[in-house]
């Protein structure tokens, strides 16, 4: 079928991966075209298969999964969704950062796995706005980088640059509504056009770079 979403499972764990391919393939919409047991399958099989979304372990043998996340998001329009045990791994944020559209934790439920691919599948990011807050704040505020050039936004609308704030504060398309006091419809539209300006992938490039150039600054406690 066209609308098939087409997955690859990537984890070192047979089981695991096997697990996760079984309930994945269960489902009508989605197909799992291949699995992979370390980040250079993973790199091989996305490159040959082209599947619409990778599921990629973090810690992988031969090459990880950020490496081989960095590689696949370069070269292809596959969506990557990051497999970690804690929500504030230290190498989740670089997975992000290497392209990611989000992540999950490997003791989700079974409906949580399904609904984050489609997500992912559909071209949305996948952080929940309380791990948004919290991974983005506390490693940009441990680890302090030279800020890039803000000229970068200076493509944008004022409208779009409190848009981009707010989804940097892990607000979801109706908080932002709600807050800017316009539709949903609207918020989808001015997100739509910043990362068309800013070249970037998705929410969750936006969310590294709002940070990185200093637009929204990290909090403590948040």
């Amino acid at each position: 079928m066209a609308d098939q979403i087409r997955v690859l499972v990537a984890d070192d764990q047979e089981l695991v991966r096997g697990g996760f391919a079984l309930i994945l393939d269960a489902q009508p919409d989605i197909t799992v075209v291949g699995e992979a047991a370390d980040g250079a399958e993973a790199v091989a099989a996305a490159e040959r298969l082209r599947p619409d979304v990778v599921l990629m372990d973090v810690r992988m043998p031969n090459v990880d999964g950020i490496a081989a996340t960095a590689r696949i998001c370069a070269s292809s329009a596959t969506r990557v969704l990051v497999l970690t045990t804690f929500d504030l791994d230290e190498y989740v944020y670089d997975a992000l950062r290497a392209g990611a559209s989000g992540f999950l934790l490997k003791d989700m439920r079974r409906d949580d796995l399904v609904n984050a691919v489609r997500v992912v599948a559909g071209g949305e990011a996948l952080l929940a706005p309380t791990v948004t807050r919290r991974l983005i704040a506390d490693v940009v505020a441990r680890e302090p980088r030279k800020p890039v050039p803000t000229r970068r936004l200076d493509a944008l609308t004022a409208r779009e640059t409190e848009t981009l704030r707010a989804v940097a504060r892990g607000l979801s398309n109706s908080e932002i509504a709600a807050e800017l006091f316009v539709t949903e419809h609207t918020v989808k539209t001015h997100v739509s056009n910043l990362l068309t300006k800013l070249d970037l992938r998705d929410r969750v490039q936006a969310v590294v770079l709002a940070y990185e150039t200093g637009l929204v600054v990290p909090r403590s406690g948040e």
